[in-house]
């Protein structure tokens, strides 16, 4: 039998687990909402910050109390969207007194979540059928955070009551309230991870400032070679040799009359049988005229007379 409950009401829980599903209509305009859970002790404040389970902490350290995540659900009805708490009653520590389901919009008021709805199910039986539920209505419309409901301890047994009290400072406000200070950087942080990060500016764009490329200007090729410091024209190829004119001797020899092998030394050429006496250096012989053999060089360089 499904409980519909009125706020303030409360109903005993014979299941061992039980799973806290919020469930809301979505629509244009409509926040995203976030369930999470806070274990208070007996003085009614969380025990450490490991007591808060939330988006950034989906898990308690226990192992009891941890969040489902969001789902999109259909019953034949309406479509909605849920994000759950699942609590393993039975083993949750002594020292625990009450679970608080709360319920955030990141800002947004809650006058803008429409069909706002906790529902409680047997989780140790998995029916389809919820044990309770209760539909919130904000008391000002200004709410962004709100305390749906609450688990709390009754002898031996746990029972659930319906609450629906809001916080117009968010979730940060409602967990200071029972001794947990949360970060802006932590809200903002779990809003990205239930898919309503904003849009993150852009990197201010780079510009480079663009020079102008030089180009190298051919070098004037000076008469007679290279000019100094300038390097010289590429080589082109290799000039075909010409053989000197026949007319024209070497300087101070005489003339082969053949052109001799590049790099290799020629053969002194056969003087006619005549010539047999050597000729004056640096003075060709003319060819064909026989040598005189009383023939003899004028004296060269300083002459020393005995006296």
């Amino acid at each position: 039998m499904t409980h519909a409950m009125l706020k303030g009401s409360n109903v005993p829980l014979d299941a061992t687990a039980v799973r806290a599903v919020l469930r809301w209509t979505p629509g244009r305009g409509v926040p995203d909402v976030d369930a999470s859970a806070l274990l208070l002790g007996a003085d009614d404040r969380v025990r450490s910050d490991e007591d808060f389970v939330f988006y950034n902490e989906p898990r308690h350290p226990s192992g009891k109390v941890w969040r489902l995540g969001k789902k999109r659900v259909n019953d034949g009805l309406a479509e909605g969207l849920t994000d759950s708490i699942q609590s393993d009653l039975a083993g949750v520590d002594k020292g625990v007194g009450r679970i608080l389901l709360v319920a955030s919009a990141d800002g947004v008021t809650f006058d803008r979540v429409p069909a706002l709805r906790i529902l409680l199910f047997d989780a140790s039986a998995g029916g389809a059928e919820p044990l309770a539920y209760f539909d919130i209505k904000p008391e000002t419309g200004e709410e962004t955070a709100l305390i749906c409901g609450e688990l709390y301890r009754r002898g031996e047994g746990w029972k659930f009551r319906a609450l629906g009290e809001g916080y117009s400072n968010g979730l940060e406000g409602l967990a200071s309230d029972f001794g947990i200070m949360v970060n802006e950087s932590d809200a903002e942080e779990g809003s990205a991870s239930a898919g309503q990060a904003g849009s993150q500016p852009l990197p201010p764009e780079r510009t480079t400032q663009q020079v102008p490329r030089q180009v190298p200007q051919p070098v004037p090729q000076q008469p007679g070679g290279p000019a100094y410091g300038y390097p010289p024209a590429a080589p082109g190829p290799e000039p075909t040799r010409q053989q000197p004119p026949a007319t024209q001797p070497a300087y101070g020899y005489p003339q082969p009359t053949s052109q001799p092998a590049y790099g290799y030394p020629q053969t002194a050429p056969v003087r006619p049988a005549a010539a047999t006496a050597q000729s004056g250096y640096g003075y060709p012989q003319p060819v064909g005229t026989p040598l005189d053999p009383d023939f003899r060089l004028p004296p060269q360089g300083p002459q020393f007379i005995a006296r």
